[in-house]
């Protein structure tokens, strides 16, 4: 669901203008149903407009949507309910359409730094430079570094300190919060739409929730969800120069060692330590205590409790003894060419 405080409907259109302005061709439903706001496939309503590029999945969560763009492939495994609008591409085609309905609430041209629709605690220290958005609301003991932008919507908790220069957007921030400087939250994340025109970044729709005792480092990014939330969970410390991609979710107690990455719908269970420079894919789970050594490249799911190494990553055991193996066989080949 579009949350209100980070986002404006700007339509609604109704399914032939979406067709029109898509390119695409209107197959099947009613060509006058009204869209005012995008959702995912899996939680569309009836006034929602979301697309579909897989056969993945439950497709019977799509008889409840309002419209569904779609290939030629998937358009006729849709069940009856929606406006089914058949694209070539049809995450472009929906990228184009959101934009029409939904849009990122941005600074009001001319308005003061501090906007006067902001709620801000009296005890709360704003340093030089700040910039506050419309509707956000600053928690008693809060402290803002210089230069800090905090985007309109935008709740901070009690107690959170923001560092110089850090840019928030679209999120909510818990009490006892650190992000350090430079750090930006909340930015879109990096979900690309294939079109005639070649790659376009799309539209995202979803928030940050910084649970409370959460620590952020200097220059690390944390982006928003593409429909639903990214999650940081309650005292997880994330070292500098991090980056947890779009619709994330990252356990209680998580700790992350300089240059982590997560790739986006990434799972990362309660307890779990990262040694510097790990990777992961995108959409792997990390098991809760589980622990990845550094420089490791995460592409496949990690169990509960056990330790991984490598690249590609594997249990730590298998990876020491294929590394022993290794070394032998170059002492071998060494000692035949001498």
């Amino acid at each position: 669901m579009i949350d209100p405080r980070f986002y404006e409907v700007s339509g609604p259109l109704k399914a032939s203008d979406i067709a029109e302005l898509t390119g695409g061709a209107l197959i099947r439903g009613d060509a006058g149903r009204m869209l005012v706001s995008v959702a995912s496939s899996a939680s569309a309503r009836e006034t929602d407009l979301t697309f579909l590029e897989s056969e993945d999945g439950d497709l019977s969560a799509l008889s409840g949507a309002g419209a569904v763009i779609a290939s030629s492939a998937t358009a006729k495994l849709i069940p009856n309910g929606p406006a089914v609008i058949e694209a070539l591409h049809p995450r472009a085609a929906f990228a184009r359409a959101a934009q029409r309905l939904v849009r990122l609430r941005e600074f009001e041209r001319g308005a003061s730094s501090i906007h006067p629709g902001a709620r801000i605690a009296s005890s709360a220290v704003l340093e030089p430079g700040v910039v506050v958005g419309q509707g956000a609301a600053i928690g008693a003991e809060v402290r803002i570094g210089a230069n800090a932008v905090i985007g309109p919507g935008v709740q901070i908790g009690m107690g959170t300190i923001v560092g110089a220069g850090a840019v928030i957007r679209c999120a909510l921030l818990g009490d006892g919060v650190r992000i350090f400087t430079g750090a930006v939250v909340g930015e879109a994340g990096f979900g690309l739409a294939a079109g005639k025109g070649g790659a376009a970044l799309s539209p995202h729709f979803g928030r940050v929730i910084m649970q409370n005792g959460v620590s952020l480092g200097a220059n690390s990014c944390v982006d928003r969800g593409l429909f639903d939330d990214t999650v940081i969970g309650e005292g997880a410390h994330i070292d500098n120069l991090c980056h947890i991609g779009h619709n994330c979710r990252i356990g209680s107690g998580v700790v992350m060692a300089a240059f982590a990455g997560v790739s986006g719908s990434s799972e990362v269970g309660d307890g779990v330590q990262f040694g510097g420079r790990v990777g992961l894919k995108d959409h792997v789970r990390v098991g809760t205590g589980a622990r990845i050594a550094a420089g490791a490249a995460v592409l496949s799911d990690v169990p509960a409790g056990e330790t991984w190494a490598g690249y590609p990553a594997k249990p730590i055991r298998t990876w020491m003894r294929e590394l022993a193996w290794l070394g032998r066989a170059a002492q071998k080949r060494s000692a035949k060419e001498e």
